[in-house]
Parts: C-alpha cells; structure tokens; sequence
C-alpha cells in the first residue's frame, strides 16, 4: 500500500536480461516517490504463483498489477507503469486510445519473443 492507501503497481521483470535489468534501472531512478514495487522474477522464480501466472509465461511477456490488483500485460502493462511515473505520464496519455495501445501491443508481442528466445538460447549456451 502507498500512502493514499492504495495498492502499489507491481511490475514483474526479467533481472537476468541485460536490456530489462537497465530499463528498470532508468525507470527506479525516475521513481522517487516509490509508486511501483519491483519485482525481479529471475531471482524470485515463484513471485507470481499468488496471481496464477507460471515463471514460463511471465518471462516470455510483461506483467504488471494495477491499483485494483489486477493483472496486465504487454504494452497493456507498459501504460500502468508509464501512469505512475512523472517524467512518463505524457507518454501514458499518448497511448491510451484503444486502436493505438493494440497495435502497439502487437508490436511489442513481437519483439518480446524474439527477447524470450534470444534469452533462452543464451540462457543455454552461457551456462555451458
């Protein structure tokens, strides 16, 4: 809960993906009034197991739990998180019509399985 009382936002990501580990990073920096809790599900493989979604599924798309607890993915997630931080409102606002966050969410289902894949076959060569 923050201070008004409300639910956190809590965005679930991949902490063993280099391009993931630094975006959080950029956006916990922007973050000062601590309105997102951030959860690295590559150290805590069953942080979602609470709201049903397997480790599979979360790594392969973004997640993030609203104000009201409910789940949201993708470029879906994208705009909750975008809602709570200053310096990324505007861009919250600028995705909101419905036609616009759908295609982007296609789009962004596009590049995150080509991310998942890439960091499975990391995920194999690299520990050899």
């Amino acid at each position: 809960m923050n201070q008004a009382g409300r639910q956190l936002v809590v965005m679930y990501f991949d902490g063993g993906c280099p391009l993931c580990r630094r975006e959080v990073a950029h956006y916990q920096r922007i973050d000062r009034q601590q309105r997102v809790k951030w959860v690295d599900i590559d150290a805590d493989a069953t942080a979602l197991q609470d709201i049903g979604v397997s480790h599979e599924a979360a790594m392969k798309r973004l997640h993030v739990t609203d104000h009201q607890g409910r789940l949201v993915t993708g470029a879906y997630a994208f705009k909750v998180l975008w809602q709570e931080l200053p310096a990324y409102r505007w861009l919250a606002k600028l995705v909101s019509p419905a036609w616009l966050l759908t295609t982007l969410d296609k789009l962004y289902s596009v590049f995150a399985n080509r991310r998942y894949k890439k960091r499975q076959r990391c995920k194999v060569s690299c520990e050899r």
